[in-house]
């Protein structure tokens, strides 16, 4: 699963062959967290959200960044 960006407490990686939604994984010591792509909504993991606020503050701003990544890493 490449990753795409690094944080101080996890990194976000995207499995383009994963399942639908277009999503990435949010990885930080302890969990996992899986995000739509789309819409930022939380689809697993725990509902602390705390050691990935930068990953998620990140990945409001660069969805279109994303979803890019997410077709280039499909083919």
């Amino acid at each position: 699963m490449p990753t795409i960006k690094r944080f101080a407490a996890c990194k976000l990686n995207i499995n383009p062959h994963d399942h639908m939604p277009p999503h990435f994984h949010v990885l930080s010591a302890n969990a996992e967290w899986m995000v739509a792509i789309a819409t930022g909504e939380i689809l697993r993991g725990p509902k602390d959200t705390r050691a990935i606020r930068d990953a998620l503050a990140w990945a409001a701003e660069h969805r279109a960044l994303l979803a890019q990544r997410f077709e280039e890493l499909q083919r």
